[in-house]
């Protein structure tokens, strides 16, 4: 049975999206934030993250963008395949979302035209789209605006079949020790393993938007984002970056199956707002 959905919905949605992504926290990053205040052990660790919490709280109560940089839009949607949209064109749809979500929403616009010739587009358009089909006549939405400061930390290694889980383990502590305060800590860290160059991009940028309170499912990744989390919050970055435990609030890895020859592992590094909005409509 066909569903009919007019696009109109999708930039609708889109547009609250952007704009409740930029203000409100998801409750789960929400939930671990709190606890980190608590668990840290630094004086001047525990001052920042207090700090981190009265922000977002001024920014929710007065409805101000959580950070200034109101980041990049990326769009994922799962299509259920029994999905007919009309009206208009999806990708249209979603940057229009977008467009009006920035501008009505008064969140700074940082998307340029082009990388060299740099001229603001204004309405923060257009958005980096991810579409995959899915079973089913739903469609999942889930928006994240992506800071630079963060995402300017990210990294991909292409390392050997032999370099192994140690390989892995190192390439994630490299990618860590190398953005340091930059990526604004504490951080979400989201690891992609496997596939090609740019899946694994995507498994990293995807393994963001996951619940940062559990754990994957197979139990070789669930012990490696416990073990990665560890370690990077024994590096003593800390909350901005001014000495701590809580340099990461989580890791989340995503894998998928990629060559005999190769092992792809891409690091793509949040700040400690780690923003997203997700529905399904």
């Amino acid at each position: 049975m066909i569903r009919e959905i007019h696009v109109d919905k999708i930039t609708e949605n889109i547009r609250e999206m952007c704009i409740e992504a930029n203000h409100f926290l998801t409750s789960d990053m929400d939930c671990r934030l709190k606890e980190a205040a608590g668990e840290e052990t630094s004086a001047l660790g525990k001052q920042i993250l207090e700090q981190l919490q009265e922000n977002l709280k001024i920014a929710g109560e007065d409805m101000i963008p959580i950070c200034q940089d109101t980041g990049m839009a990326v769009v994922f949607l799962e299509v259920g395949q029994e999905v007919h949209f009309v009206g208009g064109v999806l990708e249209d749809a979603v940057n229009e979302g977008v467009r009006q979500g920035y501008t009505q929403g008064y969140l700074r616009k940082s998307v340029v035209n082009d990388p060299i010739i740099r001229e603001n587009t204004k309405d923060n358009t257009p958005a980096v789209i991810h579409c995959s089909i899915v079973p089913g006549d739903q469609v999942k939405i889930t928006v994240a605006p992506k800071g630079f400061g963060s995402e300017n930390m990210s990294r991909i290694f292409m390392l050997k079949p032999a370099d192994g889980i140690e390989g892995v383990k190192n390439a994630i502590l490299t990618a860590v020790k190398d953005a340091g305060p930059n990526a604004c800590p504490p951080m979400v860290v989201g690891v992609g393993i496997g596939g090609t160059f740019e899946k694994a991009a995507l498994l990293a940028k995807q393994a963001l938007t996951r619940n940062v309170q559990e754990h994957s499912q197979i139990p070789y990744v669930k012990d490696l984002e416990e073990e990665m989390l560890e370690k990077i919050n024994g590096l003593g970055i800390g909350p901005g970056g001014l000495g701590g435990r809580t340099t990461a609030l989580a890791v989340n890895v995503n894998t998928y199956p990629t060559h005999i020859a190769g092992l792809p592992v891409a690091v793509n590094i949040c700040c400690h707002v780690n923003r997203h909005a997700v529905r399904v409509i």
